[in-house]
């Protein structure tokens, strides 16, 4: 599902608001989340999952073009684990 459908199907369960209005929440709510993650915070929406950000350690790798080694600096990386009513839709 992309953004766009979202915005499309919350539309479509709620026909009072404007797609305008719908369109802004859903930026602010991404928006939030970014800003928290990118804070270093641990986001959690009940029954869908928890976003938490990783640290990747520091690495040697082969570049496949040439064959040499590259270091790969450490970075940080976004982890979701599933909340759990989710995994039940997921595994019923």
């Amino acid at each position: 599902m992309t953004r766009s459908e979202l915005v499309e199907r919350i539309a479509a369960k709620m026909p009072n608001l404007k797609l305008k209005d719908i369109d802004h929440i859903v930026d602010v709510v991404f928006d939030k989340l970014t800003m928290a993650l990118a804070a270093g915070d641990r986001v959690e929406i009940r029954g869908f999952g928890a976003f938490s950000v990783r640290t990747r350690n520091p690495r040697i790798a082969i570049n496949p073009k040439n064959k040499k080694q590259v270091e790969v600096p450490s970075k940080h990386i976004v982890h979701f684990k599933t909340g759990k009513e989710l995994h039940m839709r997921l595994n019923a």
